[in-house]
């Protein structure tokens, strides 16, 4: 886990909060500005998730299990917030995608958090 790697997250996760919430004021469907917003997400919660693994060598977290659900539960989010957001033929998929970024934006600072515990 490092620290760009999550800032980076975070800010396109924000990003993500935005033009949902955007598309869900406009009355508008999702489309490709979500879709890439969330596709660059999830590259980038796949390569924190590939360096946290690689890390887990030297130094587990002290709540190992934990983590393990915290990190695969961010590369999982953004997934079914677009396969959601894509189904759904209102205006609130949007929204879908806005919760799933907000969960994101959470929940990798709380990844770090439980990295930092053990000084990984």
């Amino acid at each position: 886990m490092t620290l760009p790697l999550v800032v980076a997250s975070t800010v396109v996760a924000a990003l993500l909060v935005v033009a949902g919430l955007a598309s869900t004021l406009a009355r508008r469907r999702v489309g490709l500005v979500h879709l890439v917003l969330a596709g660059v997400l999830e590259v980038l919660l796949l390569v924190q998730a590939a360096v946290a693994l690689a890390g887990l060598d030297a130094d587990t977290p002290a709540d190992t299990p934990t983590f393990l659900g915290y990190l695969s539960g961010a590369v999982l989010i953004p997934v079914a917030g677009v396969l959601w957001a894509r189904t759904e033929v209102t205006r609130w998929a949007g929204s879908v995608l806005a919760v799933a970024g907000a969960s994101v934006g959470v929940m990798v600072w709380r990844l770090l958090e439980l990295w930092e515990a053990t000084g990984a």
